[in-house]
């Protein structure tokens, strides 16, 4: 697997308090559009780094905010400990946000794209930052109760499996008759896969039970992403 060739910078959370992120730039950065890319439970680790590189070899200026601050995990218990003490409305309102504020300096547009966790947190960031322009989920959404569909207004695309362990596929139907009640701009995919498809790390002996690395999966739904913002965020 490649290295990561981003850079960490400091960012400022919206009550001014510093934190860091990491930031891949593309080759051209003028005219640009901007990504938050935010994490699995891991935290900002290698495999998120990449996923960053990625979209910044299309042409995006992408950034991982560092939730953990510092912090990451390479066990599962270790992981569930430092997702269990994150507070996900803050870090909505506080982080993500204020790495969208950040790009905005730099972008005229600005998606995001979250995994697992960070599934959950983009459709949270989804329902609270108006200034995003457009949403991608990877197989994660917080409880339903918490998704005000109706303040929805970017475009959504969402990434699902349906033998995912961990976020049912009922939940995903549900959802979708939320958003569709509300007449929300979105399309959703369902994907003969367990989680964490996309993530080529989720194989081998060391990987959590319920997941399973698809690399035909991954590639097709990274294709659609990549159209997806295309469409969305270059103007």
């Amino acid at each position: 697997m490649t290295k990561p060739n981003g850079e960490m910078v400091s960012l400022s959370r919206t009550d001014g308090k510093p934190f860091k992120g990491y930031l891949a730039r593309p080759e051209r950065s003028e005219g640009a559009p901007a990504i938050v890319v935010i994490q699995e439970w891991w935290g900002l680790n290698d495999q998120i780094r990449r996923e960053a590189d990625r979209l910044a070899d299309c042409g995006y200026l992408a950034l991982v905010p560092d939730l953990y601050h510092g912090k990451s995990a390479v066990v599962e218990e270790e992981a569930h400990h430092l997702m269990q003490g994150l507070d996900f409305g803050s870090a909505v309102a506080q982080e993500i946000r204020g790495a969208v504020d950040y790009l905005r300096a730099h972008a005229s547009k600005v998606g995001i794209v979250g995994f697992c966790m960070g599934g959950a947190l983009t459709m949270l960031s989804a329902c609270a930052i108006p200034e995003l322009d457009a949403a991608v989920v990877f197989y994660g959404t917080p409880p339903l109760d918490y998704v005000d569909a109706a303040k929805i207004k970017m475009p959504l695309l969402g990434h699902w499996a349906t033998q995912d362990a961990f976020f049912p596929i009922d939940t995903v139907d549900a959802l979708e008759a939320k958003l569709r009640s509300v007449g929300a701009n979105f399309e959703f995919h369902r994907y003969l896969a367990h989680h964490a498809f996309a993530n080529e790390t989720a194989i081998g002996e060391g990987r959590i039970a319920g997941t399973q690395y698809d690399p035909r999966w991954a590639q097709l739904a990274w294709d659609r992403t990549l159209t997806f913002f295309g469409r969305t965020l270059w103007a």
